[in-house]
């Protein structure tokens, strides 16, 4: 144990070619994905929040169950929508990097979509009066509504970050796993540990830790200038 430890740090003091290869892989897949979850479920929580419609509360159910949804059936609903006899089969991002954030997309989506409704939400209760009264703009209000709610929806955006990069079983489904392509962090720890290759799976997981708590310390602090700003 004690030497597959002290290989695992060699490896990342070297920046191993392949350790730093899957790590590009992940980032870029996971950081995708989050970027276009948020375009989408931003609008889509603010737009929950304000508005008044019939199968209002079916729709944020539904959010809220994919909230916690398998990663695993995601996976196999993309990959039966990307295969060649699927409606998507001629994009042939099946086994691609396009594949996997499009995976992941779908499991960071209604994460941001439902925490972003809840805060949002909230700030709305409060200011609906004063908004109606002004008569602004739906746009504007709901602009003024995410910048008053900054901190909290970048909590909600971190938390989008760390389901999509600690998940396995879609982008292993989706991507194939495939070596010097599509092989992810966790793929690969899940791979070199079956295969025995332990101190490239505890290299990996290092980063991973790593990537998690720098994401867990950044919340942390975006909590911790809040409290400071609104006491």
């Amino acid at each position: 144990m004690y030497i597959a430890f002290q290989d695992a740090f060699t490896l990342l003091g070297q920046f191993n070619e392949a350790v730093v290869g899957i790590v590009l892989v992940s980032l870029q897949v996971s950081l995708t994905a989050l970027l276009l979850g948020t375009l989408v479920g931003l609008p889509l929580g603010a737009w929950l929040a304000t508005e008044q419609f019939r199968g209002k509360r079916i729709l944020i159910i539904t959010l809220n169950t994919l909230m916690g949804v398998p990663t695993v059936i995601v996976g196999v609903l993309v990959y039966l929508a990307l295969s060649r006899s699927g409606p998507l089969g001629e994009l042939g991002w099946l086994f691609t990097i396009k594949g996997m954030i499009v995976a992941q997309f779908l499991l960071t989506t209604p994460l941001v979509a439902a925490l972003s409704r809840q805060v949002l939400e909230d700030a709305w209760q409060i200011h609906r009066e004063t908004f109606l009264s002004l008569r602004l703009s739906r746009l504007n209000y709901i602009k003024w509504l995410i910048w008053d709610c900054r901190f909290s929806l970048t909590i909600a955006i971190l938390a989008g970050l760390a389901r999509a990069i600690s998940e396995v079983g879609a982008v292993m489904i989706v991507g194939g796993n495939i070596d010097n392509a599509t092989r992810t962090m966790t793929t690969a720890i899940a791979l070199e540990t079956s295969k025995g290759d332990l101190p490239l799976a505890l290299a990996l997981g290092m980063v991973l830790l790593f990537i998690v708590l720098l994401a867990n310390l950044l919340t942390f602090a975006v909590r911790y200038m809040a409290e400071r700003r609104y006491g």
